[in-house]
């Protein structure tokens, strides 16, 4: 099986998974990352950058729950 095909299969998979299993991956690869010495892509992210990722996260359209920017300003000033 190619890379780009590895790849694909992960994220299908990772899609269907419970956020504490999601969330025990993105901890293994961040030990294998570290363990490689390879700096992970957001470590140089600016504010703004990490504003704009977690608001693509909370308006994916893939989720089936429709959310306002009022849901997302309730939530994250709490």
């Amino acid at each position: 099986m190619s890379t780009v095909a590895i790849r694909e299969q992960l994220h299908k998979q990772i899609e269907h998974l419970p956020d504490d299993v999601v969330q025990e991956i993105a901890d293994f690869t961040l030990f294998v990352m570290a363990r490689r010495q390879i700096k992970p892509v957001y470590a140089e992210w600016e504010d703004n950058q990490w504003q704009t990722f977690t608001l693509e996260q909370f308006f994916r359209e893939d989720d089936e729950i429709e959310y306002t920017l009022n849901d997302a300003q309730e939530i994250y000033h709490a």
